[in-house]
């Protein structure tokens, strides 16, 4: 196997040359490393000062008031008895485990609504901070209007 290395037994790689200041040229003494002022700031290049355009992207993505990965589900209006609150039917097709066969699974979620989605009504929802004790949804836009 391996065995470990004494620290007074030689080693393959050779060994950095030690450098004191005395026998130090001129040249090395005056580089930008020594003579910068601990407080200065480092001389600033066009990359620097130009965000990139990813990182433009990004910034107007956030001041427009999109998010990032949050999550959004498209599902049906089934109440809208509350005030400026709708409960959203979002029904997904599972497979069933033993049967193989397809099953619809549905999940209600309580989403805020500032657009008046009424009922029947497919919207699309996006995940958002707590709003209430069950309400943790936004509705994003009305896809499609029920029809009367």
């Amino acid at each position: 196997m391996f065995r470990r290395k004494k620290k007074d037994e030689p080693t393959d790689a050779p060994a950095a040359p030690e450098v004191s200041a005395e026998a130090a040229p001129a040249s090395e003494i005056a580089s930008a490393e020594w003579s910068a002022p601990v407080d200065a700031a480092p001389p600033a290049t066009e990359a620097a000062a130009a965000p990139t355009d990813s990182a433009n992207e990004s910034k107007v993505a956030v001041a427009k008031g999109r998010s990032g990965n949050r999550v959004q589900k498209v599902g049906t209006v089934s109440s809208d008895k509350m005030q400026k609150t709708v409960v959203v039917r979002v029904d997904r097709q599972v497979r069933h485990p033993k049967y193989r066969r397809y099953v619809r699974r549905t999940s209600k979620f309580m989403a805020h609504d500032d657009l008046g989605a009424t009922i029947g009504d497919r919207v699309r929802i996006i995940e958002t901070r707590p709003l209430s004790a069950k309400k943790r949804w936004r509705v994003v836009e009305i896809v499609q209007k029920a029809a009367k």
